[in-house]
């Protein structure tokens, strides 16, 4: 994955970065994102230019955040927010860097353990937000501390 991109939280390590992705969930499922842990309210930023998508409450994600890169090609997911950036909205602009929400435990997370759940995905033409081919965001991220 070739992309101009950057670390959802600023100034994480390689350590602060755990390789979650084939791990098994509920239901025979694959994790398929990386969980990075971090105080609650710790701001996270967009990876890239885009476009906000989707807010969306769900069970297991809590307060989550679809951000589609400008051309529609790849998503990036932010699950478990404890809150929205003030004035984010779907449809709306964001770059690279801009904080788009806050580290939190919503939906299944233990309450205990506040993290970023993120996830990258490989849009299909239907270009929904809820569907794509997962990316392992490990490597990607670890790339990215260097």
């Amino acid at each position: 994955m070739q992309r101009k991109l950057s670390l959802p939280i600023r100034g994480l390590t390689q350590r602060d970065i755990h390789d979650t992705f084939h791990q098994g969930r509920d239901g025979g499922k694959l994790h398929e994102a990386t969980d990075i842990l971090a105080p609650r309210g710790t701001p996270i930023e967009a990876v890239e230019d885009g476009v906000i998508q989707k807010l969306f409450l769900s069970k297991p994600g809590g307060l989550t955040v679809y951000e589609f890169d400008r051309e529609g090609i790849f998503c990036y997911y932010y699950a478990h927010l404890d809150h929205y950036a003030a004035g984010l909205q779907e449809g709306m602009p964001v770059m690279r860097g801009d904080v788009i929400g806050y580290v939190g435990t919503t939906g299944n997370a233990p309450p205990q353990t506040p993290h970023l759940h993120f996830s990258i995905f490989k849009l299909g033409p239907e270009k929904h937000w809820w569907q794509g081919v997962p990316i392992d965001p490990y490597p990607v991220l670890v790339k990215l501390t260097r």
